[in-house]
C-alpha cells in the first residue's frame, strides 16, 4: 500500500472507477448477453421480451436477492480473482 496520501487517493480513485465500470457491465451489458443467449437456446422469455426480463432482474437486485447480486457483481468478482491469482503467481515466482 502506498505510504503518502496522494498515492492512496490515486489508488482509491482507480479502484472506484474500476468497480463502477465493471458494475455497469454487470448491470447493463451482462443481462443483455444473458437474454440473447437464453433466447437463442430456450426461446422467448415468458413471451414478454427483454424489457420484462431486465425489469424483473433489477427488481430482484433491489430486493436483495443474493443470486442476482452475485450475477451483477460477477464481472468485478472475476476481475479481482484474476488479480489475486496473478499476485499469487508473482509472489511464488519471486521465491
Amino acid at each position: 500500500m502506498p505510504e503518502n496520501i496522494e498515492s492512496r487517493k490515486k489508488v482509491a480513485l482507480k479502484e472506484t472507477a474500476l468497480f463502477l465500470v465493471l458494475w455497469f457491465v454487470g448491470i447493463a451489458v451482462l443481462p443483455a448477453i444473458i437474454y440473447v443467449v437464453g433466447q437463442s437456446i430456450f426461446g422467448e422469455y415468458g413471451e414478454t421480451g427483454f424489457s420484462n426480463f431486465y425489469g424483473m432482474l433489477h427488481s430482484e437486485f433491489r430486493a436483495g436477492k443474493p443470486v442476482v447480486w452475485f450475477l451483477m457483481l460477477s464481472p468485478y468478482i472475476a476481475w479481482q480473482l484474476l488479480r489475486l491469482t496473478a499476485f499469487g503467481f508473482r509472489r511464488a515466482a519471486a521465491r
